[in-house]
């Protein structure tokens, strides 16, 4: 309690200081989740009916039929697109969250000065620091957390032919534990930056460009975060993949177990200048790497633990930094 008490006051002052951020993100907020849980419920509504319907999407028994079936396509890929919106929407958010800290939530008074006004009424710099971060962090995991709850949700309401894929980069990004794992980074980076740049707007663009290159460099290492799995067969296609497997490669064996691309051989006039052309090349089969849907948890697992470290040093530097500059 004793810990808590001193962080009342400066809590209370940030809260006064942004309000009308806090309202519009939490209005914001609260019309994305109703968004999402109206479209869902459509579609859902939308598929009993198809379904209790005479018209099958495999068949064609008709122009009245035929309709329907393009009516109900169009409903299901509006749907999904939605979906990938809300994700895209979640994926962004870690940027702009650490360009309001750098910019808005710290620079600002840095630049201004007006920070010096609380550290003379008895709150210490480190105390002043963790009131700031304090409000913001609490909201954001929260409501990153129920809009990712509703979004996930809202994935298992589309028809089977439109589902979003698990391993999509904006998907993948907006599912628990790993968009609190961005937001915390954004947080930290934003953080760390408005106490390194006490201008406003160069703290808002560094700090964006920090978060968004981080996100992208774990993006293009996703897929290394966990060991893959290999099937192999002969011919051109490989059998025991999953449907809803994320592939990351696929190309040709060679009997001395060399990959080649995939395009090799491919494409020729007739069967008989591509079986020449294989056995020019020495290959006896196709081959295909994939994580299947259960590495999911694992990949996120992983993808969090490091989001973590890096919010953790960031932010480990700014107190540091806070100590060195503010005593």
């Amino acid at each position: 309690m004793s810990t808590l008490t001193p962080l009342r006051g400066p809590v209370r002052v940030v809260v006064r200081q942004h309000r009308s951020t806090l309202r519009v993100a939490g209005v914001l907020a609260l019309a994305a989740a109703i968004t999402l849980i109206g479209f869902a419920l459509w579609t859902s509504h939308l598929i009993d009916g198809f379904d209790a319907g005479d018209c099958e999407a495999s068949g064609v028994s008709g122009p009245e039929c035929d309709q329907r079936i393009v009516d109900f396509n169009g409903s299901m890929s509006l749907f999904s697109s939605v979906l990938m919106y809300a994700a895209l929407a979640l994926t962004v958010l870690p940027g702009i969250i650490s360009a309001f800290v750098a910019g808005p939530l710290i620079a600002r008074e840095l630049e201004s000065g007006t920070y010096r006004m609380a550290w003379t009424q008895s709150v210490t710099p480190a105390r002043w620091l963790a009131a700031k971060l304090a409000v913001p962090t609490v909201l954001l995991v929260a409501g990153v957390t129920v809009l990712s709850a509703v979004l996930g949700w809202a994935q298992t309401q589309t028809a089977t032919d439109f589902t979003v894929d698990w391993f999509d980069g904006p998907v993948f990004v907006a599912t628990v534990p790993a968009v609190i794992a961005y937001t915390l980074l954004g947080v930290a980076v934003g953080t760390l930056t408005g106490l390194l740049v006490h201008r406003t707007v160069a703290a808002m663009s560094l700090a964006a460009v920090v978060t968004g290159t981080v996100m992208v460099a774990l993006n293009s290492l996703r897929a290394s975060l966990w060991p893959l799995r290999t099937e192999s067969s002969e011919g051109v296609k490989v059998s025991g993949v999953p449907l809803d497997a994320w592939v990351v490669d696929v190309g040709r064996l060679t009997t001395d177990g060399r990959r080649l691309p995939i395009d090799v051989c491919w494409p020729r006039i007739d069967d008989h200048q591509e079986n020449r052309c294989l056995a020019d090349h020495d290959i006896i089969g196709t081959f295909a790497d994939y994580h299947p849907s259960s590495h999911l948890w694992p990949l996120q697992l992983v993808e969090t633990g490091i989001l973590l470290a890096l919010a953790a040093l960031a932010l480990a530097l700014a107190f540091r930094v806070l100590r060195r500059l503010h005593g």
